[in-house]
């Protein structure tokens, strides 16, 4: 590490989950393009999946002078005293009952620490963490501005309803009105396990939400053209009084070190594969890193797409965690149809490069699950997506999408898994997505706003530099 009263030194502190642990690096990476940044990164150990692994070595590698790895070796858990079975969200709680650990950990790194940068999930027991160590503390949302301010304003509706005893299912009615924003957020949009009351989720929200006061920033990948209405709403005042700066960074840029070596991917013929195929014919489908698609439901999606008439890359997750992903495509699908799907499209079952993915020339449509990560990086190519909504904020996200005019949300498929979307429906909203000229044009639009504001010198870059200006400047004071 480089010495000097001008190095600034920030810890990120991620959660569990790839769409966790990727946005967190590409906003350390932003921290990284200035001189005399310096980044520690705290990996919990061990990690749920194999792609979060191989993520975090590459992030390291790539930046051998300015960043420090610590492994950070979590306390036991029994799962069993949650009310969960989701391995990523028993994890947020492992993570969080262990990161009081962490206070010698950070006190001892030299130079000392000027910020504390954590996963949204980590409010409540990080904040004695930054206290502790005196240092300003940060956090980073890895989903829309637009659900951040139903996050936020949870705290709120709660102290308005305390005969609710904190319990969403009890004082959310048919639709939530945040101060500021125009659109009101149906009950069906909400997280469905926020309104279980016990649930792991609705315990976790409840707790942070109330405690955003006592944070220094909250940094959010999205951009004005995208959701100025939202962040404005959140810097009034509007939708929390005494609420801390939000920071609209994004987009944030797929980097260098997310591409995987070749043996780690089918990457090399899959692109290939790409090559042979003409300009925008080709759909691509993926569903995320978390999300596990039903047997009937890739039936139905298989039909769908032969029936649509278009090309397809289609990445297959059958599991939940990847590790445990060893059913094959054949053991779903009648003989008749894998020979279908082979004549037209290409299915794959291993870790893809999306963004290289997203970029290719013959990519025309991108349908996904309504992850804020996907569908900034679909912005960011200039790709128009179909958002179907599988669990969690996805319904508000791919709202944010159709509004924003990066894509259409078919919101009469509800959630993933609640209704089998029949083949008829899907092939009808794939053709809507690859024939929609107006569509097509509001991306590209949405594409050039989006590289503009995470250029060298654009609002993404204007507002890390000064946040890091802001960082030196309290390390003087402090030394002087």
């Amino acid at each position: 590490m480089s010495s000097g009263s001008d190095i600034v030194h920030v810890a990120f502190v991620p959660s569990a989950g790839f769409g966790h642990l990727g946005p967190c690096l590409r906003l350390a990476a932003l921290f990284l393009r200035h001189q005399h940044c310096h980044v520690t990164l705290i990996t919990p150990k061990p990690t749920v999946s194999l792609a979060e692994s191989h993520l975090i070595s590459r992030f390291c590698s790539s930046f051998p002078s300015q960043v420090s790895q610590i492994d950070f070796q979590l306390l036991p858990f029994d799962p069993s005293t949650e009310n969960s079975s989701d391995p990523f969200w028993l994890q947020f709680e492992r993570i969080r009952r262990s990161v009081h650990l962490l206070i010698p950990i950070l006190s001892s790194l030299s130079p000392p620490l000027n910020a504390l940068i954590h996963d949204i999930s980590l409010i409540s027991p990080m904040i004695p963490v930054s206290d502790s160590l005196a240092v300003p503390s940060y956090i980073y949302f890895v989903a829309t501005a637009r659900m951040f301010s139903f996050f936020s304003h949870l705290s709120v509706l709660d102290a308005a309803n305390k005969q609710a005893q904190g319990h969403p299912a009890s004082f959310i009615g048919d639709a939530v009105e945040i101060p500021g924003i125009r659109l009101p957020i149906p009950r069906s949009s909400i997280p469905p396990l926020l309104l279980q009351p016990g649930s792991l989720f609705e315990k976790i929200f409840m707790e942070d939400s109330p405690k955003l006061t006592k944070l220094d920033g909250i940094f959010i990948n999205t951009f004005d053209e995208v959701e100025a209405e939202a962040m404005a709403a959140l810097n009034s005042g509007k939708v929390v009084p005494g609420l801390p700066p939000a920071h609209a960074v994004g987009p944030f840029m797929p980097c260098e070190f997310e591409k995987a070596p070749e043996e780690e991917n089918s990457d090399g013929s899959l692109m290939k594969w790409l090559d042979g195929q003409p300009e925008g014919s080709v759909v691509y489908i993926c569903f995320g890193n978390r999300t596990a698609t039903t047997r009937e439901q890739v039936k139905e999606m298989a039909e769908g797409l032969l029936q649509s008439g278009y090309r397809f890359l289609w990445v297959v997750k059958l599991k939940m965690v990847d590790k445990e992903d060893d059913e094959d495509l054949e053991q779903v699908l009648e003989p008749e149809v894998m020979k279908k799907i082979k004549e037209k499209g290409l299915v794959v079952k291993t870790w893809v490069n999306q963004g290289e993915i997203l970029g290719h020339s013959s990519v025309g449509g991108f349908v996904n699950h309504g992850g804020w990560n996907s569908i900034v990086e679909s912005i960011w190519n200039g790709v128009p997506v179909l958002s179907w909504g599988q669990n969690g904020d996805q319904k508000i996200t791919s709202e944010v999408a159709a509004e924003s005019g990066a894509g259409i949300w078919p919101a009469e498929w509800g959630w993933g898994g609640e209704v089998v979307v029949k083949a008829e429906e899907i092939a009808k909203a794939v053709k809507e997505m690859m024939n929609n000229e107006s569509l097509k044009l509001k991306v590209l639009q949405l594409k050039d706003a989006a590289r503009n504001a995470a250029a060298v010198g654009g609002s993404c870059d204007i507002k890390i530099k000064t946040i890091i200006e802001e960082l030196r400047k309290k390390k003087k004071k402090t030394v002087h």
